[in-house]
Protein backbone atom coordinates (compact mmCIF):
# COMPACT_ATOMS: atom_id res chain seq x y z
CA UNK A 1 0.00 0.00 0.00
CA UNK A 2 1.46 3.46 -0.81
CA UNK A 3 2.13 5.97 1.67
CA UNK A 4 1.46 10.10 1.09
CA UNK A 5 4.09 11.48 2.38
CA UNK A 6 2.65 15.20 1.02
CA UNK A 7 -1.16 15.45 2.11
CA UNK A 8 -2.35 18.72 3.44
CA UNK A 9 -5.74 19.28 6.08
CA UNK A 10 -7.16 22.47 7.04
CA UNK A 11 -8.70 21.84 10.89
CA UNK A 12 -11.64 24.37 11.08
CA UNK A 13 -10.76 25.78 14.79
CA UNK A 14 -6.86 26.68 12.75
CA UNK A 15 -8.83 28.48 9.70
CA UNK A 16 -11.16 30.27 12.00
CA UNK A 17 -8.47 31.79 14.22
CA UNK A 18 -6.42 32.65 10.95
CA UNK A 19 -8.94 33.72 9.11
CA UNK A 20 -8.07 35.46 5.96
CA UNK A 21 -4.09 35.08 6.84
CA UNK A 22 -4.45 31.90 5.72
CA UNK A 23 -6.60 31.02 2.61
CA UNK A 24 -8.91 29.15 1.33
CA UNK A 25 -11.24 29.59 4.49
CA UNK A 26 -12.72 26.56 5.76
CA UNK A 27 -16.15 26.82 4.73
CA UNK A 28 -16.10 29.43 2.20
CA UNK A 29 -17.29 27.40 -0.88
CA UNK A 30 -15.09 27.96 -4.04
CA UNK A 31 -15.59 26.67 -7.68
CA UNK A 32 -11.70 25.84 -7.92
CA UNK A 33 -8.90 25.23 -5.82
CA UNK A 34 -7.85 23.70 -2.63
CA UNK A 35 -11.57 24.64 -0.53
CA UNK A 36 -13.19 22.84 -3.27
CA UNK A 37 -12.01 19.28 -2.45
CA UNK A 38 -12.53 17.14 1.05
CA UNK A 39 -9.47 19.25 2.90
CA UNK A 40 -11.35 20.26 6.50
CA UNK A 41 -11.91 18.17 9.86
CA UNK A 42 -15.98 18.09 8.76
CA UNK A 43 -17.02 14.17 8.98
CA UNK A 44 -17.99 14.68 5.15
CA UNK A 45 -14.58 15.76 4.32
CA UNK A 46 -12.25 13.45 6.57
CA UNK A 47 -15.02 10.06 4.82
CA UNK A 48 -14.47 11.54 1.54
CA UNK A 49 -10.73 12.10 2.20
CA UNK A 50 -10.87 8.29 2.85
CA UNK A 51 -13.05 7.36 -0.17
CA UNK A 52 -10.41 9.08 -2.39
CA UNK A 53 -7.21 7.24 -0.45
CA UNK A 54 -8.94 3.86 -0.32
CA UNK A 55 -9.90 4.42 -4.55
CA UNK A 56 -6.24 5.02 -5.12
CA UNK A 57 -4.56 2.52 -3.10
CA UNK A 58 -2.91 5.01 -0.26
CA UNK A 59 -3.10 3.25 2.89
CA UNK A 60 -1.59 6.50 4.66
CA UNK A 61 -1.13 10.07 4.86
CA UNK A 62 1.13 12.24 6.35
CA UNK A 63 -0.09 15.57 7.19
CA UNK A 64 0.77 19.26 6.51
CA UNK A 65 -0.19 22.90 5.94
CA UNK A 66 -0.54 23.85 1.84
CA UNK A 67 1.05 27.32 3.05
CA UNK A 68 3.02 29.54 5.20
CA UNK A 69 1.27 29.19 8.38
CA UNK A 70 3.72 31.83 10.58
CA UNK A 71 2.93 34.95 12.52
CA UNK A 72 5.47 37.68 13.65
CA UNK A 73 4.21 37.99 17.15
CA UNK A 74 4.82 34.72 19.08
CA UNK A 75 2.14 34.60 21.36
CA UNK A 76 -0.49 34.61 18.59
CA UNK A 77 2.40 32.47 16.35
CA UNK A 78 2.08 30.01 18.88
CA UNK A 79 -1.33 29.58 19.54
CA UNK A 80 -2.00 29.21 15.67
CA UNK A 81 0.80 26.55 15.54
CA UNK A 82 -1.48 24.66 18.54
CA UNK A 83 -4.57 24.87 16.94
CA UNK A 84 -2.74 23.16 13.88
CA UNK A 85 -0.76 20.34 15.38
CA UNK A 86 -3.98 19.78 18.15
CA UNK A 87 -6.15 19.30 14.92
CA UNK A 88 -3.77 17.16 13.31
CA UNK A 89 -2.45 14.86 15.95
CA UNK A 90 -6.52 14.22 16.94
CA UNK A 91 -7.15 13.19 13.83
CA UNK A 92 -4.36 10.86 13.24
CA UNK A 93 -4.91 9.56 17.09
CA UNK A 94 -8.78 8.52 15.86
CA UNK A 95 -7.12 6.66 12.47
CA UNK A 96 -4.02 5.99 13.39
CA UNK A 97 -3.66 3.45 10.51
CA UNK A 98 -4.49 6.33 8.02
CA UNK A 99 -3.05 9.03 9.21
CA UNK A 100 0.13 10.69 10.18
CA UNK A 101 1.37 14.11 10.88
CA UNK A 102 4.40 16.40 10.42
CA UNK A 103 5.04 18.99 13.97
CA UNK A 104 4.65 22.08 12.38
CA UNK A 105 6.97 24.99 14.24
CA UNK A 106 6.19 28.60 15.08
CA UNK A 107 8.76 30.21 13.53
CA UNK A 108 10.57 32.52 13.64
CA UNK A 109 10.50 32.30 17.49
CA UNK A 110 13.19 29.63 18.06
CA UNK A 111 12.27 28.70 21.66
CA UNK A 112 8.80 28.45 20.89
CA UNK A 113 9.66 26.29 17.88
CA UNK A 114 11.99 24.07 20.33
CA UNK A 115 9.35 23.44 22.64
CA UNK A 116 6.50 22.38 19.90
CA UNK A 117 9.08 20.38 18.63
CA UNK A 118 9.19 18.37 21.56
CA UNK A 119 5.97 18.68 22.33
CA UNK A 120 4.56 17.05 18.72
CA UNK A 121 7.39 13.73 19.56
CA UNK A 122 6.48 13.68 23.23
CA UNK A 123 3.07 13.91 23.26
CA UNK A 124 1.16 14.28 20.04
CA UNK A 125 3.49 11.43 18.23
CA UNK A 126 4.31 13.14 14.73
CA UNK A 127 6.81 11.27 12.74
CA UNK A 128 8.76 14.23 11.56
CA UNK A 129 8.81 18.19 11.35
CA UNK A 130 7.58 20.57 8.67
CA UNK A 131 8.89 23.75 7.79
CA UNK A 132 8.26 26.41 5.16
CA UNK A 133 11.35 27.28 2.71
CA UNK A 134 10.99 30.99 3.79
CA UNK A 135 9.89 32.20 7.23
CA UNK A 136 8.22 36.03 7.07
CA UNK A 137 10.32 36.62 3.92
CA UNK A 138 13.94 35.05 5.53
CA UNK A 139 15.14 31.59 3.94
CA UNK A 140 14.98 28.81 6.52
CA UNK A 141 18.60 27.80 5.77
CA UNK A 142 19.61 31.22 7.49
CA UNK A 143 22.08 31.06 10.34
CA UNK A 144 19.40 32.13 12.89
CA UNK A 145 17.38 28.28 12.51
CA UNK A 146 20.30 26.46 13.15
CA UNK A 147 19.36 25.80 16.69
CA UNK A 148 16.16 24.07 14.79
CA UNK A 149 18.55 21.38 12.94
CA UNK A 150 20.92 20.79 15.79
CA UNK A 151 17.81 19.64 17.68
CA UNK A 152 16.79 17.60 14.67
CA UNK A 153 19.48 16.24 14.02
CA UNK A 154 20.00 14.79 17.93
CA UNK A 155 17.09 13.23 17.08
CA UNK A 156 17.42 11.85 13.66
CA UNK A 157 14.28 13.63 12.20
CA UNK A 158 12.75 13.73 9.20
CA UNK A 159 12.04 17.88 8.10
CA UNK A 160 9.39 17.98 5.31
CA UNK A 161 9.49 21.23 3.83
CA UNK A 162 6.98 23.19 1.35
CA UNK A 163 7.05 26.51 -0.49
CA UNK A 164 5.27 29.63 1.39
CA UNK A 165 4.11 30.66 -1.77
CA UNK A 166 6.03 33.67 -2.01
CA UNK A 167 6.82 33.45 -5.52
CA UNK A 168 10.26 33.64 -4.14
CA UNK A 169 9.10 37.16 -3.47
CA UNK A 170 9.86 38.25 -7.05
CA UNK A 171 7.74 40.79 -8.91
CA UNK A 172 8.82 39.17 -12.43
CA UNK A 173 7.28 35.36 -10.95
CA UNK A 174 4.11 37.17 -8.84
CA UNK A 175 3.49 40.29 -11.09
CA UNK A 176 2.94 38.11 -14.23
CA UNK A 177 0.72 35.61 -12.48
CA UNK A 178 3.41 32.37 -12.00
CA UNK A 179 3.39 32.74 -8.07
CA UNK A 180 2.22 29.26 -7.67
CA UNK A 181 2.61 27.77 -11.22
CA UNK A 182 6.60 28.88 -11.51
CA UNK A 183 7.26 30.25 -8.30
CA UNK A 184 6.67 26.79 -6.01
CA UNK A 185 9.44 25.01 -8.37
CA UNK A 186 11.49 27.79 -7.64
CA UNK A 187 11.21 27.98 -3.81
CA UNK A 188 11.99 23.75 -3.95
CA UNK A 189 15.26 24.46 -6.13
CA UNK A 190 16.15 27.58 -3.92
CA UNK A 191 15.89 25.42 -0.54
CA UNK A 192 17.87 23.34 -2.35
CA UNK A 193 20.51 25.66 -3.52
CA UNK A 194 20.63 27.30 0.20
CA UNK A 195 21.04 24.23 1.88
CA UNK A 196 23.51 23.43 -0.26
CA UNK A 197 25.25 26.78 0.47
CA UNK A 198 25.48 26.56 4.13
CA UNK A 199 25.95 23.11 4.16
CA UNK A 200 23.70 21.89 6.27
CA UNK A 201 22.47 18.65 5.30
CA UNK A 202 27.02 18.35 5.40
CA UNK A 203 26.73 19.85 9.31
CA UNK A 204 23.58 17.72 10.03
CA UNK A 205 23.86 14.69 8.54
CA UNK A 206 21.18 12.74 10.68
CA UNK A 207 18.44 14.71 9.78
CA UNK A 208 16.46 13.31 6.61
CA UNK A 209 15.48 15.91 4.39
CA UNK A 210 12.24 15.42 1.94
CA UNK A 211 11.98 18.70 -0.67
CA UNK A 212 8.69 18.35 -3.03
CA UNK A 213 7.65 18.46 -6.57
CA UNK A 214 10.84 16.56 -7.43
CA UNK A 215 13.03 19.54 -6.13
CA UNK A 216 11.93 21.82 -8.96
CA UNK A 217 15.09 22.27 -11.82
CA UNK A 218 16.70 20.90 -9.23
CA UNK A 219 17.74 17.61 -11.53
CA UNK A 220 18.62 19.34 -14.42
CA UNK A 221 21.14 21.42 -12.71
CA UNK A 222 23.32 19.51 -10.90
CA UNK A 223 26.55 19.60 -13.50
CA UNK A 224 25.50 23.34 -13.57
CA UNK A 225 25.97 23.07 -9.80
CA UNK A 226 29.20 21.09 -9.54
CA UNK A 227 30.59 23.50 -12.05
CA UNK A 228 29.16 27.20 -11.85
CA UNK A 229 27.88 27.17 -8.55
CA UNK A 230 31.36 25.63 -7.26
CA UNK A 231 33.27 28.80 -9.04
CA UNK A 232 30.13 30.90 -7.63
CA UNK A 233 30.33 29.35 -3.97
CA UNK A 234 33.98 29.17 -3.55
CA UNK A 235 34.86 26.38 -1.08
CA UNK A 236 32.80 23.95 -0.03
CA UNK A 237 33.21 20.54 1.27
CA UNK A 238 32.06 18.10 -0.90
CA UNK A 239 30.22 18.76 -4.64
CA UNK A 240 26.36 20.59 -4.81
CA UNK A 241 24.99 17.56 -6.38
CA UNK A 242 26.19 14.99 -3.25
CA UNK A 243 24.26 17.43 -1.06
CA UNK A 244 21.64 17.48 -3.54
CA UNK A 245 21.64 13.76 -3.60
CA UNK A 246 21.52 13.36 0.72
CA UNK A 247 17.58 14.66 0.18
CA UNK A 248 14.59 12.66 -0.79
CA UNK A 249 12.09 13.89 -3.41
CA UNK A 250 8.34 13.64 -3.40
CA UNK A 251 7.11 12.69 -6.84
CA UNK A 252 4.60 15.48 -7.51
CA UNK A 253 4.89 16.35 -10.99
CA UNK A 254 1.45 17.27 -12.58
CA UNK A 255 1.82 14.07 -14.98
CA UNK A 256 5.17 15.51 -16.63
CA UNK A 257 6.73 11.38 -17.62
CA UNK A 258 9.88 14.10 -18.51
CA UNK A 259 10.46 15.45 -14.55
CA UNK A 260 9.46 11.73 -13.34
CA UNK A 261 11.86 10.17 -15.51
CA UNK A 262 14.46 12.98 -14.98
CA UNK A 263 14.18 13.31 -11.56
CA UNK A 264 15.05 9.24 -11.62
CA UNK A 265 18.09 9.50 -13.50
CA UNK A 266 19.45 12.39 -11.41
CA UNK A 267 18.91 11.19 -7.79
CA UNK A 268 17.96 7.35 -8.39
CA UNK A 269 14.58 5.37 -7.46
CA UNK A 270 15.35 5.26 -3.87
CA UNK A 271 15.24 8.73 -3.35
CA UNK A 272 12.12 9.53 -4.28
CA UNK A 273 8.83 8.88 -2.24
CA UNK A 274 5.48 9.31 -3.17
CA UNK A 275 3.51 12.54 -2.57
CA UNK A 276 0.21 13.87 -4.27
CA UNK A 277 0.60 17.82 -2.90
CA UNK A 278 -3.33 16.25 -1.99
CA UNK A 279 -5.84 18.14 -3.08
CA UNK A 280 -3.97 20.92 -4.65
CA UNK A 281 -4.26 18.21 -8.15
CA UNK A 282 -7.46 17.19 -7.95
CA UNK A 283 -8.55 20.14 -10.13
CA UNK A 284 -6.98 18.83 -13.15
CA UNK A 285 -6.03 15.01 -12.21
CA UNK A 286 -7.81 12.12 -10.27
CA UNK A 287 -6.05 11.72 -6.34
CA UNK A 288 -5.21 7.87 -7.88
CA UNK A 289 -4.12 8.81 -10.92
CA UNK A 290 -1.43 11.02 -9.44
CA UNK A 291 -0.01 7.05 -8.41
CA UNK A 292 -0.76 5.04 -11.31
CA UNK A 293 1.21 7.57 -13.53
CA UNK A 294 4.02 6.12 -11.34
CA UNK A 295 3.19 2.54 -13.00
CA UNK A 296 2.95 3.50 -16.60
CA UNK A 297 6.33 6.36 -16.83
CA UNK A 298 8.96 4.06 -14.70
CA UNK A 299 10.31 0.93 -15.27
CA UNK A 300 8.48 -1.93 -13.19
CA UNK A 301 10.86 -2.44 -10.75
CA UNK A 302 11.43 1.69 -9.81
CA UNK A 303 7.38 2.25 -9.68
CA UNK A 304 7.61 -0.67 -6.89
CA UNK A 305 10.34 0.24 -4.94
CA UNK A 306 8.30 3.90 -5.05
CA UNK A 307 4.97 3.43 -4.59
CA UNK A 308 5.31 0.51 -1.99
CA UNK A 309 8.88 0.74 -0.68
CA UNK A 310 10.63 4.06 -0.02
CA UNK A 311 8.97 6.06 2.20
CA UNK A 312 7.50 3.32 4.13
CA UNK A 313 11.19 2.33 5.14
CA UNK A 314 11.92 5.88 5.57
CA UNK A 315 9.55 6.41 8.24
CA UNK A 316 9.90 3.43 9.48
CA UNK A 317 6.07 2.08 8.55
CA UNK A 318 5.49 -1.78 7.64
CA UNK A 319 5.20 -2.64 4.63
Amino acid sequence: MICDVHAHYIPQKFSDFMRDRFPPRVGVAQKLGIAKHPVSDSAGDIQGRFELMHDAGVEKQILSPHRQPYLPGEAEGVQAIHLLNDGYAELAQRYPDRIASYVMLPLPHIDASLREMERGFSELGCVGVNMNISCLGRSIAEPEFDPIYAEMNRRGAILFVHPSVTGVCSPVINDWGFRASIGNSIEDAMFVAHMIAKQIPYRYPNIRFIVPHLGGPIPMLLNRLDLQGVRDLGSVPELPSVTAKRFWYDTVCYGSKAAMTCACEAFGADRLVTGSDYPVLQDYEEYRETFAFIERVLPAADAQRILHHNAQALFGFAH
